[in-house]
């Protein structure tokens, strides 16, 4: 393994394991998501250039593109918690509760 697929392959495990164990706030959450997004979009250019192949050029934009949508998605969530429970915390949101 070279030491810039270990880079990402270890950059990539960092945000699971902080998605994993660090989930006291959702905007904790959202930025270990991310972070796992980065560290798939670089990898992914980076594979698509070593392949030198045009079909796998546009496979980073389209992670790029869902990613910016998934993080608009959650920044949007994150409002509404906020602006209902007074908070971020994952802890005070019951989904029992309306």
């Amino acid at each position: 393994m070279t030491p810039v697929h270990f880079s990402f392959t270890s950059a990539f495990v960092l945000g699971l394991v902080g998605l994993a164990f660090h989930r006291t706030h959702l905007l904790s959450a959202l930025l270990c998501l991310e972070g796992l997004m980065l560290s798939l979009f670089i990898a992914l250019a980076l594979w698509a250039l070593q392949l030198e192949a045009t079909a796998f050029s546009t496979a980073p934009m389209l992670l790029l593109a869902f990613s910016a949508c998934e993080a608009s998605a959650g920044l949007a969530l994150m409002v509404a918690t906020a602006r209902t429970h007074g908070t971020d915390r994952l802890q005070n949101l019951n989904l029992l509760q309306c």
